[in-house]
């Protein structure tokens, strides 16, 4: 469990959990979400879940 938590704890993961709070924070507040912060977040979550995707794939791919 703390392997776990250590991986989650690196700079990309910060970045992606810092910018979920701020998009649910302005969306649960009723706060415009301006489109230059939307396109920011919309890269970073792409970038996450792609790199996430990827290791998956590597780890997947060396158990054969």
């Amino acid at each position: 469990m703390l392997e776990r938590l250590a991986k989650l704890i690196d700079v990309k993961s910060i970045v992606t959990l810092v910018s979920l709070g701020v998009f649910a924070y302005l969306n649960i507040t009723g706060q415009e979400v301006s489109d230059g912060f939307m396109n920011v977040y919309m890269c970073i979550i792409a970038f996450y879940f792609g790199t996430q995707a990827t290791k998956v794939n590597d780890v997947l791919s060396q158990d054969k």
